[in-house]
């Protein structure tokens, strides 16, 4: 009885965590919209400091290099038109995984030079 009665204990337990996990808000959705940083831009967001009081927006890869361990990054909305763009700028990528070019190909036996004999 005792058994079945902590089985039943540490199941409900193990079921409720993640539950309860998912009832929380993302830190960037208790960011009053007025704070949010423009498009394109993130902002450092400290925990317990004031909206009026949090740092200045600045570009996503200095936030990200400059967080604090206690602080979130707080992403802007991606820059309208940039995103849906290929650059053409960039060079093709290679394959990864060798094409079948060159398969059931034989090469010839490696001969010694001449002058070289087998001893």
């Amino acid at each position: 009885m005792r058994l079945a009665l902590s089985l039943a204990l540490v199941g409900t337990v193990l079921v409720s965590a993640p539950l309860a996990a998912q009832g929380r808000a993302r830190q960037s959705e208790s960011v009053p919209e007025g704070h949010k940083p423009p498009p394109g831009m993130c902002r450092i967001w400290l925990p317990n400091v004031p909206a009026g009081k949090q740092a200045a927006p600045t570009d996503c890869a200095t936030a990200v290099r400059n967080r604090p361990a206690n602080a979130t990054v707080i992403f802007g909305d991606p820059v309208p038109g940039r995103a849906t763009k290929p650059r053409e700028d960039m060079p093709v990528p290679l394959p990864l995984a060798p094409t079948s070019k060159g398969k059931g190909k034989k090469r010839p036996p490696i001969s010694p030079p001449p002058g070289i004999s087998d001893r």
